[in-house]
């Protein structure tokens, strides 16, 4: 398998996974603080959005890359 066609398999599987959850949370560690022996921390949970064209952009790429590294090959 192609360097070409494992990229494009890698396309097409996140732009289906875009579509199909629309984005992705982390948490991310804010600030820190230590008083004496106490040692407090804040995390902010961080989401991250994306747009539907983007997943739809990524599979269509991927299926593109698909067949030319299909033809390539051959």
């Amino acid at each position: 398998m192609t360097p070409v066609r494992i990229v494009g398999i890698v396309l097409v599987v996140a732009g289906a996974l875009a579509l199909a959850y629309g984005g992705f949370s982390y948490t991310k560690e804010t600030h820190q603080a230590k008083v004496g022996p106490f040692e407090f921390s804040l995390k902010e949970k961080q989401e991250v959005n994306v747009p539907q064209w983007a997943g739809i952009g990524a599979i269509g790429l991927g299926v593109v890359l698909l067949v030319v590294g299909g033809r390539k090959g051959k």
